[in-house]
Parts: structure tokens; sequence; C-alpha cells
């Protein structure tokens, strides 16, 4: 192996934490992972345990170190990306009280009705970047201070999975502004915790972490045997890095004004940068930080490509047989199927909200449905229809930001939608964009390691990204379907507006039925 030192990019997910092995020009040399469980015991809870967590940052450290055989005095940096929103109360000791509850968990929705309807919420948005929802870090914070009283007599300090990770390493409860930004607690402006969001939380800022910026090196007080579990040396220097969404935008390097980001995974999100923090009087994007004069603007959507796995689920079983015959992947079968409808689907519109939704509706209580059906339309008009209905909802989160910024130049999407052509071909003709598919897989990953290099004064611009990625696919929009697509996308908006009361009557009958 050359001497070259090596960076490390690490990245907290909500089901598995990996590790990414660098060289300096962004080239991937090795790379490790671990899972664990998502804790959902009713449809409210979504939680892990801390420890697992911890224990997946060492393993997967570990693997991409040993993997690479790479001494431990030649890993210039350790730098990390998190997933945003997850709160776990520890005790005087460091101790969790309880697993953490991550940015899925719902059980502080009653509190996200009050905050909204009568303690402010609105005001408190527009100061602190973050949607008033039950993802919310302050909401989940207002449900424990009331609900959970004797827990939190206990609770010295309310952290997130990264915050336990580096208190478990440094012994030290710190937290970048970009985490921060994602907890609804902090104002943008001051870069300091808003007054008024922690005094409806209940909590002091004796509660919360000490504030740096993403660029905060660690460099000493790394406890000596995880550092020897981990291959890499005592004094290897950690950078605090930022949260996956703003990390994202960098790793695909989406951060020239205009530029947008869109992934589709399990959700989605739609992410641009903005050089100050800009909040929506509407209430339909988050603000979050990257730097102290990069603020990323955009909206998560809970429904992605879990809509696409349901329908393979529920609706494929011959198509996956099919796939399975001829070896392929059960989604190439039924790509091909929807490749077979017109654009629009002849009139079907699918609105995708089988998981509830945040963007652009910030609603739980929202549901799915097929609206246009005729016995003309077939099961391969569904499956397009699906498939649409996801793009059409990102398109409506785009259209909150365009206000904003205007329109976009270009889009850089990534995650695991992106190797499908008919996928990418749609997202160019409803948005009428290009669409440009970024080489970088890892790019949260990525994304830490360069914030690592300009923390470490390795490069003065972020900019460097764009020498690290190429790029694999280009689509351009075909005009013919932008016409189809320009004339239904008025309808899909104003079928989830005029629902609301619907929504909220039917998520009533089926909590009461479905989980009595």
């Amino acid at each position: 192996m050359a001497s070259s030192p090596y960076m490390i990019g690490v990245d907290i997910g909500t089901t598995s934490t990996k590790a990414v092995l660098f060289e300096q020009n962004g080239t991937i040399v090795s790379q490790g992972s671990a899972d664990y469980p998502l804790h959902t015991p009713t449809p409210a809870i979504a939680e892990q345990d801390a420890e697992d967590i911890f224990q997946a940052v060492i393993t997967s450290v570990k693997q991409a170190t040993s993997k690479a055989e790479v001494k431990p005095d030649e890993i210039l940096f350790v730098s990390f990306s998190s997933a945003m929103h997850s709160i776990l109360p520890v005790d005087a000791h460091g101790k969790p009280l309880m697993r953490a509850m991550t940015w899925a968990d719902n059980r502080s929705a009653e509190w996200t009705k009050v905050l909204q309807s009568d303690m402010n919420g609105h005001d408190i948005y527009l100061r602190t970047g973050t949607p008033i929802h039950p993802m919310s870090p302050l909401t989940k914070i207002m449900w424990l201070t009331r609900d959970q009283p004797e827990l939190f007599k206990q609770t010295h300090k309310l952290i997130s999975m990264k915050e336990y990770v580096f208190y478990k390493l440094f012994s030290q409860y710190v937290i970048d502004h970009s985490m921060a930004s994602a907890t609804g607690l902090m104002n943008l402006e001051k870069l300091d915790w808003d007054e008024e969001a922690l005094q409806v939380a209940g909590i002091t800022p004796k509660h919360l972490s000490h504030l740096v910026p993403t660029t905060h090196v660690l460099r000493q007080g790394l406890h000596p045997e995880y550092a020897k579990e981990m291959g890499i040396a005592v004094t290897t220097p950690f950078v605090i890095g930022a949260s996956d969404g703003v990390l994202s935008n960098l790793g695909v390097n989406a951060i020239d004004p205009g530029v947008v980001a869109v992934t589709i995974g399990t959700s989605g999100a739609i992410r641009t940068v903005v050089d100050q923090p800009v909040t929506d009087p509407k209430g339909r994007f988050f603000c979050y930080a990257l730097t102290e004069d990069q603020w990323v603007i955009g909206g998560p959507v809970n429904n992605g490509g879990v809509i696409f796995r349901w329908i393979r689920d529920e609706f494929a079983a011959a198509e996956v047989e099919t796939a399975k015959r001829l070896g392929i992947d059960p989604y190439e079968v039924l790509t091909r199927v929807a490749e077979n409808v017109p654009a629009g689907s002849e009139g079907l519109l699918f609105h995708p909200y089988m998981t509830g939704e945040r963007a652009p509706l910030w609603n739980p209580s929202a549901r799915g449905s097929f609206f246009g059906l005729t016995l003309h339309h077939k099961k391969e008009h569904m499956i397009r229809a699906a498939l649409e209905g996801v793009l059409f909802n990102l398109y409506t989160v785009m259209l909150a930001i365009e206000e904003k910024i205007g329109r976009p130049t270009k889009i850089q999407a990534t995650g695991g939608f992106a190797r499908s052509e008919l996928w990418r071909q749609m997202m160019a003709d409803i948005f009428d964009q290009d669409v440009i598919i970024p080489e970088s897989i890892e790019s949260s990953c990525l994304g830490a390691a360069v914030l690592g290099l300009y923390a470490l004064g390795r490069i003065d611009s972020l900019s460097v990204v764009s020498n690290m990625i190429g790029s694999t696919h280009r689509h351009k929009p075909d005009q013919e379907h932008v016409r189809v697509y320009r004339e239904l996308l008025p309808i899909f908006i104003r079928i989830s507006r005029k629902f609301e009361e619907e929504y909220a009557d039917i998520a009533a009958f089926q909590n009461k039925t479905m989980h009595p």
C-alpha cells in the first residue's frame, strides 16, 4: 500500500452504518458496514438501540481499515454523516434511559397538533427551519417531558445518535450546527438554542449538547481501546461533520446555486444549497446547515421506493415469477410492464401517501389512493401511475423550493431508483429538466470526507468534489410527455389539498379498526 494518507467517511443511517475509506482524490479504497434493527413494536414506535449503533460505527471503520490493510497512522481523519431527528435521553453517567426515537417515530403526533394550533409552532419553524411534524426532536421532547415525567426526571442530556457516538468516543457532548438545525430547537440566525423552542419543549440549554460548527475537529481524548479496535491511531482527528441530507448534496456535487439533488431510496428527498438560512411562509420545506455560509433547503418525502416494493409484493406475483424464471430483478420486469403504458397512464393518478407524508403536506394522516380508474385501466396502468405518483409528489416539493430560488439549472439524481432507466426518464419529463446521475453511490460518506478535507484546511473550497465524481447517465425531457404531465399535475395537486378532512377521518377509522 502507498503511504499517502487516507480519509474515512462514516454515515450513521436508520438501519445500517457505513464507513468508506477514500484516497484524498475521492477514490474508494475499501468499505465496511454493519446493520441493526429498527424496532417497531407498534405503528407509532420506531426506535434504535444506541449501543447497537455505536458498535456498528466501530465495526464498519474496523472493516474498512483492515480490508485496505492500512497502518493506523495513515488515516488522515475520520468524518461523520448521520441521519437526523433522533432523540435519546441519557442519565448523568451517559447511559441511555430508553431506545433512541428515530425520525420515523410518531408518538409525538398529538403534541405536534398542539404545537401547531396553540403554541406558536409556525413562528418557531420560521426561526428554526425544522417543519412542525412528529419527526422533529422538538415534538418528541414535548412528549417526553409531558407524557414520561418519571423518565424525564432521570434525564441528564437529550442527544442524537451521532452525539451518543461522540460521547462514547471522547466523553464530550457536542452537536454540530447541521444536526442541531434539524432539531427544531436551534435559531438559524443566531446559531444558538432558541429560547421559545426550549420553553415549549420543557427543557433548558443544560439538557442539550455544546454547539459547534460542522468543521469542528476533535484531536485529542479518543479512548485508546476504541482507536485500537477501529485500527486507527489514538491521535487521529475526528471531524464532527454534518447530517446525511446536506452531505449527500455535497457528495453528488449539488452545491452550486440552482443545482438540485433528488434522492429516492425507500423514502426520498429533494434539496438545494442556498447562501443564507431561508424558511417558507407556508411551512413546506426545511432549512438545515451545511457550513457557516451554506444552507440546504428542501423536503423529505416518506413515499419513494417503498411504494414500488408494495406493488411488487401485493400486485405482481406473476411478474415476480417471470423474473425468477428469467433470472432478473423483479423490478426490471415491472418497469418493462410500465413502459408499455403511455405517459400519464391514460388519466390514472396515484397519490403515494401510504405511510402518511412529510413534504409537501406534512400530514401523518394522508393516505394513498388511485384516482380516475375506469374499466379501460389494467394492472400495468396502475404500476406506471404509482411510479409517476412518487415523482409528481417530489415535483410539488420542487415547486415550493422554486418560489424561493427560481427554476433550477440541473438535477443530480441518486438512490436506488436511479438504476431504472424508465424512472430516470420519467423524472426528466415530469420535472422538465435535464437529469444527471452522478457516479458516486456513497454520497453521504464522500460528502463527509470532503467536509473533513475542508475542516483540516487541505482544500479551500468544497467544490473540489466536482473532480471526484463522474456522471453515468444523462436524460433530456421528452416534450410530448412534458405536455401530458403539465396537464395532469394541477389535478394531482388539487386532490391532495381537497382531501385534508377525508385523510383525517379515514386515518382515525383505520387507527381504531387496525390498532384497537
